[in-house]
Order: C-alpha cells, then sequence, then structure tokens
C-alpha cells in the first residue's frame, strides 16, 4: 500500500466515524468531521442533537464566524445569500445545504440550537471542516515529454474518478489523476481535467501552442451603481487568425450570444480588449441583474474557445435593523451588509437623516445604539468606505414613550365671571400619540369628564379651584400642572347698584331737610310773600328760585307750575341725577334749579314732597339694577327758561 492511499484509507475512516459530544444531556453529533469537495459543486453537512427532557428546541442553525452580537447564521450571512437551505427530521436530525460552492466556503461549520427560554444554548464542538478546491491540469516531466496531473488542494472524498478532455472532447477516464500518456514538449492541443459527476466544472486548459483564456479574477463583487472591469488575457495558435472575439452570458441554441448585440447591454458595456491577448470587458452603471458568470468566446481561422465563466455579483448596501421599534432604555442593533464580499472593506460610515453620525466611522459592520431615547427616532442610513455616495436604503427607527410635558390651556383667557364659559385642553408629547385623557378637580376624588378637551358652562362661584388632566398611551401616563380657576362673581354689578340707591335715599333725606327749611322761611315771611306776589307784574308767575343743592335738579310739573302762592306743599315730578363719566359709581355734585320766570321775583315754597316707591317697588328696582346699573340714573336735565315753562 503506497503512502498516497494509506491516507486515503486513514480519511474515510475519519469520515464514518461520528462525532459525539457534550455532557449532561446536551450533544451534537456530526456526520463527517472533514470535507473535501469542489467548486461549484453542492454539499451536504448533517448532524444529529440532543437536550435533556423538559426543554423544548425553538431555534436551530449553522455559522461559520461571529460578530459583535454573536454567532452570524449563515442563511442572513451576505456570502451565503440564497444558496443555502436547512432539513430538519422527526430524530432531531439537522441537514445543512450548500449550493455553488466557492473556494471562500472553505471554513468550519457549527450546529447551534436554543430552548424555548433563549436561556440555554448549545454549541457543536469542533464543527465540521469543509475545504473546497478546484480543479488544475500540473505540467512537469523533461523537455520531450511532458506528464499531466490533475491536481486539487485538498484529497477529494469517495474516490474520484478523473475525466480527461482535449480541445473540449472527451478523452479518457482513470481513477488516476495522472493523464496515462505523456504529451510532446510543442503539443499544440488544450488538455483539462474533470471529476466524474461534475462533468461541467472543468480546470482551466493548458496548452504549449493552444487555447487559454485567463481573468486576473475568477471572482468579482462590485456594488450598484459603480463601474467594473473584468480583466483578461487569451492565447492561440500564433498561426491562426482571429476572426471574432466577445462575451457573453448565456447560450442561444448551439451558439454563444454576443453580450453587445443582447438588448439592455447597449451603451452599458465596453469591449477595451484587443485581437492579440487582450479580452479585458468594462461594464458600467452596474445593476443588480448584471449578477451573472461573464465568459468571453473567440474565434479563430482555425477554431474557437470559450474561457471559463466569471463570476460577477452585483450588491447594494443594506442596512439591517433589529428592532426598528422600541421603548426607550433598549438596545437597537444596525448591521451593513453587502450580499458579496466587497474587497477591501476598512471602514463603514453611518447616517442619520441623511446626516453622517458624529464618530459614527468603524471598521465593523455592526452599530449599536445601547440605550435609545426619543432622541434617537429617525430614518438611518450606512454606506462603505470609497462609496460613501452610494448609501443604503433608510430604515426607520421608531422609540415609543409615555405621555410627558403634559399642560393645560385655557380658552378664552382673562377674567372668569360667573354665568360665563371657558374651555380647558389637554395636550401632551408622546409616541405613540395619547389615547385617553382624563379631567380631574383638585381634592375630588372621581374625574370630571374625559377628552382632549373638557368645557365648563354657565360658571358659578363653587366652579372655583384647580383643575388638571391626565393623559394616558400604551406606555404609561403624566399628568398635567393644576391651573386655578378663579372666578369673579356680579358683587361689581350689586354693588354699584346699591350706591345708587344709597345715594338716592341720602338725596331724598336732604330734599326733605331742605322742604322744612324752606316750609319755616315761609312762615316767617308769609306776609312779606304775599307782598310780593301781590305788587309783582300780576301775571301770577309762579317759576321758582331754588338754591343750588349739589347733584340733583327738582322739576315742578305743569299743574305746580300754575300753582297760586297759596299753595303749602309743591311736588316734583322727577329728580334727574347727573353721572359723571369718569366714574364707576356716580357723585352728585349739584342739584340743578329752574330758573325763575322773573329774575327779580323770589319764590318761596313751604315743602317739597317725594313719593317713595313701596317695598315691592324697590325690589324691582334693585333687581333691574343687578342686571343694568344705568336704569338709577337718568341724564342731568339743563334748567329751563321762563321761555321754554310757557311754551
Amino acid at each position: 500500500m503506497s503512502l498516497r492511499t494509506a491516507g486515503s484509507v486513514l480519511v474515510v475512516f475519519l469520515w464514518s466515524v461520528a462525532v459525539v459530544l457534550g455532557q449532561d444531556g446536551w450533544s451534537v453529533t456530526y456526520t463527517t468531521q472533514s470535507i473535501c469537495t469542489l467548486k461549484g459543486s453542492t454539499v451536504e453537512l448533517t448532524c444529529s442533537y440532543t437536550h435533556p427532557s423538559g426543554y423544548t428546541v425553538t431555534t436551530t442553525f449553522w455559522f461559520t464566524k461571529n460578530d459583535a452580537v454573536g454567532p452570524v447564521r449563515l442563511s442572513d450571512d451576505p456570502d451565503y445569500k440564497g444558496r443555502v437551505t436547512y432539513r430538519e427530521n422527526k430524530e432531531n436530525g439537522h441537514t445543512l445545504t450548500i449550493t455553488d460552492l466557492r473556494e471562500s466556503d472553505s471554513a468550519t461549520y457549527k450546529f447551534r440550537f436554543t430552548d424555548q427560554t433563549g436561556t440555554w444554548r448549545y454549541t457543536g464542538d469542533p464543527g465540521v471542516t469543509l475545504s473546497v478546491t478546484g480543479l488544475q491540469v500540473k505540467v512537469t516531466g523533461g523537455h520531450q515529454d511532458k506528464t499531466l496531473t490533475c491536481i486539487t488542494t485538498c484529497t477529494l472524498t469517495d474516490n474520484p474518478t478523473y475525466i480527461w478532455y482535449k480541445n473540449g472532447h472527451h478523452l479518457d477516464e482513470s481513477t488516476s489523476p495522472q493523464y496515462k500518456d505523456s504529451v510532446s514538449n510543442d503539443y499544440d492541443a488544450s488538455y483539462s481535467c474533470a471529476v466524474k459527476g461534475h462533468g461541467d466544472l472543468h480546470s482551466p486548459a493548458v496548452c504549449q501552442k493552444c487555447w487559454s483564456v485567463t481573468y486576473t479574477h475568477q471572482k468579482i463583487c462590485a456594488l450598484k451603481g459603480t463601474t467594473v472591469d473584468i480583466s483578461c488575457s487569451y492565447t492561440y495558435p500564433s498561426y491562426h487568425e482571429i476572426k471574432q472575439a466577445f462575451w457573453f452570458t448565456k447560450w442561444s441554441g448551439m451558439e454563444a450570444e454576443d453580450l453587445s448585440s443582447v438588448p439592455g447591454y447597449e451603451g452599458h458595456i465596453e469591449y477595451l480588449g484587443d485581437k492579440e491577448s487582450d479580452c479585458t470587458l468594462r461594464i458600467t452603471h452596474l445593476r443588480l441583474s448584471d449578477s451573472a458568470g461573464f465568459r468571453f468566446r473567440f474565434i479563430t481561422s482555425g477554431g474557437k474557445f470559450s474561457g471559463s465563466p466569471v463570476s460577477l455579483t452585483v450588491t447594494d448596501v443594506v442596512l439591517e435593523m433589529d428592532p426598528t421599534s422600541v421603548s426607550e432604555g433598549e438596545r437597537v442593533t444596525l448591521r451593513c451588509r453587502t450580499n458579496c464580499t466587497l474587497d477591501p472593506i476598512t471602514a463603514y460610515s453611518w447616517y442619520k437623516n441623511g446626516q453622517s453620525i458624529p464618530n459614527s466611522n468603524t471598521s465593523s459592520p455592526v452599530y449599536i445604539l445601547f440605550s435609545v431615547s426619543s432622541e434617537d427616532t429617525g430614518r438611518y442610513s450606512c454606506s462603505v468606505e470609497g462609496h460613501e455616495d452610494l448609501p443604503s436604503a433608510e430604515e426607520t427607527l421608531i422609540v415609543t414613550y409615555g405621555p410627558r410635558n403634559t399642560s393645560v390651556s385655557v380658552s378664552p383667557s382673562g377674567e372668569i365671571v360667573e354665568g360665563s364659559s371657558v374651555t380647558l385642553t389637554c395636550s401632551s408629547d408622546a409616541n405613540p400619540p395619547v389615547d385617553k385623557y382624563t379631567w380631574y378637580k383638585k381634592n375630588v376624588t372621581s374625574p370630571k369628564a374625559s377628552g382632549q378637551s373638557y368645557s365648563i358652562t354657565n360658571i358659578i362661584s363653587e366652579d372655583r379651584g384647580e383643575y388638571y388632566c391626565e393623559a394616558q398611551n400604551g406606555r404609561g401616563s403624566n399628568n398635567s400642572t393644576a391651573l386655578m380657576i378663579i372666578v369673579a362673581g356680579k358683587q361689581t354689578s350689586v354693588l354699584t347698584a346699591a350706591v345708587g340707591i344709597i345715594v338716592i335715599v341720602l338725596g331724598v333725606i336732604l330734599a326733605s331737610c331742605l322742604s322744612g327749611l324752606m316750609w319755616f322761611r315761609k312762615k316767617v315771611s308769609k306776609t312779606t310773600s304775599d307782598t310780593r306776589h301781590t305788587a309783582g307784574n300780576g301775571q301770577g308767575d309762579s317759576s321758582p328760585v331754588y338754591d343750588n343743592i349739589s347733584g340733583m335738579a327738582f322739576t315742578p310739573t305743569a299743574a305746580q307750575t300754575a300753582a297760586t302762592v297759596d299753595q303749602d306743599d309743591i311736588h316734583f315730578a322727577s329728580v334727574h341725577v347727573s353721572h359723571s363719566k369718569n366714574q364707576e359709581v356716580p357723585l352728585y355734585s349739584t342739584i340743578q334749579l329752574l330758573q325763575p320766570q322773573k329774575e327779580d321775583e323770589d319764590v318761596q315754597y313751604a315743602a317739597v314732597n317725594f313719593n317713595l316707591p313701596s317695598a315691592a317697588t324697590w325690589s324691582t328696582v334693585v333687581q333691574a339694577a343687578e342686571e343694568d346699573p344705568s336704569v338709577l340714573y337718568s341724564t342731568v336735565n339743563k334748567p329751563r327758561t321762563k321761555k321754554s315753562l310757557t311754551q
């Protein structure tokens, strides 16, 4: 047994041994410990797990790496997007399938599961080591004869059978990785190899004087909106002449479809190569739909040849926010990701509402808001270094909180008097908005009303006091500061009426004193008065001459105007009180007396009689005065002249 054969047997033995780990009932069993498989193929990783009774597993996943938060699920890793699937069975078995394997997929894969509480988490170690390799034809030997060997970077599983191709045509099959025949030093045919069952995964062709297409990068990741160059070179027999050279992604029947003639690519691609050795392709304004395998093909006077595909993946920058709605004090994780690995990415930038967040540039694609507040509400995005003009789409963070800054406003503002109405309005800052307002009066247990506005109509003195509102939403409640309502009653109007009545009463008392004085004077000078009336002008003029008494004018009735000098009592029709427009309660300074008909005669009056209203009448007057104080007062009449009396 050769050393190589012994090594292969050892590997197979390791593959056939199940790896059982764990303790206390927790374990993960991997079917294989290591796998080597071909680039472009599909692989399955299987395991089973156990846990103590009484636990229910709710979360299972595979991972290869960790970030700041913890293990990154393969299904969330942009490098595996669309290429991984999970499958479970009833016996706690779990299978991971990865398609379109890449050399970058080489890693150690581990299985992790969590119970229903999220408290218990278990990861199976050491995992499964996956190695992904491509095929290469290695040329060895002397100057005359060459040996061709199909090589890989790891030992393929299941003792593969190798297939050899010459100029693209099936040549031979063998379990040996070496081609059975040697080739001459100046061979002009191309040779390539593949593994049976994966005949579409050829190695690059080799030849001395033959056909070849070489790419600087076999796999390219680029951002949407940017420009990419796929660098390429090719060879062909020197005695051939290039007839046609082009790039394609699909076959149309038996022929490759030239991209320059495919709708949608006009003005979008540019062939920078020549008809000698350079075959570089430039693609501008990259679109997500440009993700494909691009191949170069050339046709000569002696044949045709196509290179292997170059994998181009076009990605945009995506911001993932978890969660998107939180309460104040909770944590939010932002992850900036792409669907493939941009090379290199040395920094990420973070934005809020379109503005760069200070001191947020980081080499990590994860940005964490550890304890959010309402100020953190906004639209977030991210970008990768060198492409700040191509930020991700925005994700909106909503921060919820209970009511705060609750206040009460009153309308109308100013003095509140009995009988009027006011409306109290409650406002509060809350997210989500306040869904319930309740009104209270201080020192009163039961609420007064509900709703954002509270109206008090026909206010009475009992309505005075402190009022406040309570604002509530699903996050909490908050009370406003109390608003004092002071009710000014109608005391001002009642006082005005009372003062007017007091003034009238005083006027009556003063007039009574005056009439007594006048009666006394009449008795003393009766004879003189008779003589004066007899010696007059004979016209019987009875117009009286009055002394001035502040604030009042007494106007005689028509009957009194025609009275003789023998009358003892004179009755007055009205008492007019002058009202000062500068005083709320009128003061009475002058009683204006009518001028006598004759300036040279004095007429003495024995008495001034006032007809006072009854108690019922006074009640009516007071009630009217409360409603309108002006009813107590009338305009002060100017003194009437003799002429006016005659008329």
